[in-house]
């Protein structure tokens, strides 16, 4: 397995291979670079998941230094140097190949020659496995492979026009051509329960069959300083108001003036409990009192929790108490949400997840936050809006407590399924 070197890549591929091992004779080998590997082994491992290091070029050591060889807390400017990176350890994946002999390559997107060397070296197969939804995935498939005056056929997620889309996709050549480079499947990540329609769309573009593997919803895991968070919870008895959990993810930061319109948003609603997750940029955890309103803190104490860098977030959603997830609509934590039966105040920041948001309307879990015309920043008074509304809307709480039910009930049926299809490929 060669996933991308970010947390929101890394962390569904690992969920798949532990899903892998446990229900199919697979041995996994799952190749990172040495600073994410590291996060990996603080984890307890399943005995047939292998870790292997795949290191960088050394010509980049100097502008991009070992413990930056990943996305997380990576400065924007040295994103295309990380990338460009990555594209030149085709000769050091090589003779990983060489070395352990796959059957079978998983692959992430825009890394063309991932497929390339294994069919070079070894001669095998090899599958693309796409961790982001299937709307999304479709719609820009769909301005690739057609003019921009083809309208897209699901109009309620057509963001913008096709002439936008292509502009904006930089790497679209890439990402069409690993698609197409995948052998006679594609994995992806989701439920066909939430996007069935658009999972089928999509392999009517690619010619060839898109196979779902479920949401690889990770189980709640424990974290020191995980407790207090928890005990906060637990002393909100059913005759509180209502819990929301806030995040925007581990990947965005938002801006001062961002924090300020979140933090209007959340005291404009008297009657609401909150966990609120900030993070900042690496070594600016010291701006949290800066970043606020002034007396934020004191006036929202006993309601509102406001937690640094990280928080249980799986375990926070699971929780009874809790009852709408204000979130950028990452696509993990989407299918985390819905899982585990929790409305969406959705809030997409970039990436794929204005069409996430979309998608959460249109299947009726959730709404999102309208950004203001203006200037498209974040609008706290609309946000406390839109939060009353969706924690008041009974259809919305019916609607995604029924798709809760049905994705639990279901478990691992669509991983096994893919399994069969991976094994068939080998054999």
């Amino acid at each position: 397995m060669l996933p991308w070197l970010a947390h929101g890549h890394i962390s569904p591929f690992f969920e798949l291979a532990k899903r892998l091992t446990a229900h199919c004779s697979f041995q996994i080998y799952l190749c990172l670079t040495p600073v994410n590997l590291d996060h990996l082994k603080n984890k307890t491992l399943p005995p047939f998941i292998q870790l292997v290091d795949l290191h960088l070029p050394s010509s980049f050591h100097k502008t991009l230094p070992p413990n930056s060889h990943t996305t997380k807390n990576l400065p924007p400017h040295l994103m295309p140097t990380l990338k460009s990176a990555f594209d030149q350890t085709e000769p050091a994946f090589s003779q990983i190949l060489n070395s352990l002999r796959p059957d079978l390559l998983i692959y992430d997107f825009l890394m063309p020659w991932a497929p390339r060397a294994a069919a070079r070296e070894l001669g095998i197969k090899s599958v693309v496995f796409i961790t982001g939804g299937a709307a999304c995935h479709s719609f820009v498939t769909h301005y690739i492979a057609h003019p921009p005056e083809t309208q897209f056929p699901f109009r309620n997620l057509d963001i913008e026009s096709g002439d936008d889309q292509g502009s904006r996709l930089s790497n679209k050549d890439r990402y069409f051509q690993c698609l197409k480079s995948s052998s006679e499947i594609v994995l992806i990540k989701t439920f066909r329960e939430i996007e069935g329609k658009y999972v089928d769309y999509f392999s009517k573009l690619l010619v060839k069959e898109v196979v779902t593997v479920g949401g690889l919803v990770r189980e709640p895991e424990g974290k020191t300083g995980d407790s207090d968070i928890i005990n906060w919870l637990d002393q909100r008895d059913h005759s509180s108001p209502p819990v929301v959990f806030v995040s925007f993810g581990t990947e965005y930061f938002l801006s001062r003036e961002e924090m300020m319109e979140v933090a209007k948003g959340l005291e404009r609603n008297k009657d609401l409990n909150f966990i609120w997750v900030v993070r900042f940029p690496e070594g600016a955890e010291k701006e949290k009192n800066f970043s606020l309103p002034e007396g934020f803190l004191e006036r929202v104490e006993g309601r509102g929790l406001v937690v640094e860098g990280w928080a249980p977030q799986a375990k926070i959603l699971q929780h009874e108490r809790v009852s709408g997830f204000v979130s950028h609509c990452g696509w993990s934590s989407v299918l985390e949400g819905i899982v585990y039966g929790v409305r969406i105040v959705a809030m997409p920041m970039q990436l794929d997840q204005p069409w996430d948001a979309k998608l959460v309307e249109e299947i009726g879990v959730g709404k999102e936050v309208r950004r203001r015309k203006s200037d498209g920043g974040i609008d706290g008074e609309e946000m406390g809006k839109v939060i009353d509304e969706v924690l008041r809307n009974e259809e919305m709480k019916g609607r995604v407590r029924e798709l809760s039910e049905k994705l639990q009930g279901k478990g691992d049926a669509e991983l096994v399924a893919a399994a069969d299809r991976l094994w068939s490929l080998i054999f």
